[in-house]
């Protein structure tokens, strides 16, 4: 089923959603999202774990960056309330755990989990190794001459309102091509004063698996399971375009096994990702 299009004019901007967000209690963080941010049956994965991650910051701190996020998406979370419960796991000298919980009321008003999150936040310390990082590779194309996505009400999902997508390599979705890869500039459209930590959760998951690119017609596909493993850029430019390059490691079964690499608009890798997602084709 296509995504309900909400106006333009009801439109929820990244700052704003974040703004009106509730601490309930020590341990509880409810967050209000429009159908604006939806994802065909769900809220935009991505969102969901950069929100999770705003929750665990507003229970355990505010100090470490985050170094590791593995989200398990187990059921879907509707457009509207839905609340962030937040374990502290464990707080050592450098390396904290925490566990958070995407709870929402089903239609029998219980709350049930429809997200289970693992993250870890480390304070950098003195090594004696020396600094080896990825090298970005030129891409084919440069954002300016690379091919926008359009927002197309009921194709693409509501959430591409908020994001700029422009195709370097590869294909879009459900063209029949014969990649397994491809190359984008993306950012979020409103995203003035925001955590560049922030930004590369939602980053690193905006764009569909290469895999969709090899159907010739629309089908489903949901994420299972993602893990991500960020380098800290405290310093990236958050309103310029950033860059996704994604890979299908494996696919068959329904299934597929992405790679995912995110640079800052100046060239240095921001995270790494790598997800499971069903394709119901």
């Amino acid at each position: 089923m296509p995504d309900p299009v909400a106006p333009p004019s009801t439109l929820q901007s990244l700052p704003t959603l974040l703004s009106q967000r509730e601490r309930l209690n020590d341990t509880h963080v409810r967050f209000t999202v429009g159908p604006d941010w939806g994802q065909g049956r769900t809220l935009f994965g991505g969102l969901l774990s950069a929100l999770s991650v705003v929750a665990m910051r507003d229970v355990c701190g505010q100090d470490w960056p985050l170094r590791a996020l593995q989200t398990s998406f187990v059921g879907p979370v509707a457009p509207g309330a839905f609340e962030i419960q937040v374990i502290l796991l464990r707080q050592g000298k450098h390396v904290r755990q925490v566990q958070a919980l995407v709870r929402q009321n089903d239609a029998q008003g219980q709350s049930v989990v429809a997200g289970v999150l693992l993250a870890v936040f480390g304070n950098a310390r003195e090594s004696s190794l020396p600094l080896l990082t990825q090298v970005q590779r030129p891409a084919a194309r440069s954002a300016q001459e690379s091919m926008p996505l359009p927002f197309l009400p009921g194709l693409t999902p509501n959430f591409v309102q908020h994001v700029e997508f422009r195709l370097s390599e590869g294909s879009f979705p459900f063209t029949g091509a014969d990649s397994w890869s491809d190359c984008t500039f993306v950012r979020v459209r409103e995203s003035e004063g925001m955590d560049p930590e922030l930004l590369s959760v939602i980053l690193a998951d905006v764009g569909a698996t290469p895999a969709l690119s090899r159907l010739k017609a629309p089908a489903p596909a949901s994420s299972v399971s993602w893990s991500l493993e960020l380098r800290p850029v405290p310093d990236a430019d958050v309103s310029a375009l950033w860059r996704t390059d994604k890979d299908t490691l494996a696919a068959g079964e329904g299934y597929v096994n992405d790679r995912t690499l995110l640079w800052t608009p100046d060239g240095r890798l921001a995270a790494l990702g790598y997800q499971v997602q069903g394709v119901y084709a």
